[in-house]
C-alpha cells in the first residue's frame, strides 16, 4: 500500500488561464493531483459502443482527463458504482487503487489522458471481477 493517506475518488478542478487567444489548463505532480506521475498514456479512436478498462489495480492510482470530447468513467468499490461524466479539459477524475474501472460512452474524436503513479506492471492488474471482490472483502 502507498504511504500517503488513501483517498476516495473525486473530481479535481484544474487551474484555468483564460486568454482571448485560447485557454490553458495544467496539472503538476502533487500540486493538483495526490501523487507523483510515473506514467502517462492516452486513449483515442474508440469505436462507437466500445468500452475500455474493465479492471482494477492493486497499487496504481490514476488521474483521468477528457482532453477532447466526452466519456463516462464508472467506478465500483465492490459495494456501490458511481458514474463520472468527463467532458471538460479543466477537470479530471482521481481514481485510487482498488477501484474497478470502466470507461464508456466515448464521443466522436474523444481523447482521454491518463496519468498514474506507477509504471506499467501487468501483475498490478486485477482483471477478474470476482477476484477483485475477494480482495476488497479482505481489506
Amino acid at each position: 500500500m502507498n504511504n500517503h493517506l488513501v483517498e476516495n475518488p473525486k473530481i479535481i478542478e484544474l487551474p484555468k488561464v483564460l486568454d482571448k487567444r485560447g485557454n490553458l489548463s495544467f496539472f503538476e505532480n502533487v500540486n493538483q493531483i495526490p501523487f507523483a506521475i510515473k506514467r502517462t498514456y492516452w486513449i483515442y479512436d474508440v469505436p462507437g459502443g466500445e468500452s475500455r478498462g474493465g479492471h482494477a489495480y492493486h497499487e496504481n492510482e490514476e488521474f483521468i482527463v477528457a482532453l477532447s470530447g466526452s466519456f463516462d468513467v464508472i467506478l465500483d468499490d465492490g459495494i456501490e458504482k458511481e458514474t463520472y461524466s468527463l467532458n471538460r479539459s479543466y477537470y479530471g477524475l482521481y481514481v485510487p487503487q482498488l477501484y474497478w474501472r470502466e470507461m464508456n460512452n466515448f464521443s466522436t474524436n474523444s481523447l482521454a489522458l491518463i496519468v498514474s503513479n506507477t509504471q506499467f506492471e501487468e501483475n498490478d492488474y486485477i482483471r477478474d471481477y470476482e477476484v477483485f471482490l475477494l480482495i476488497k472483502n479482505d481489506k
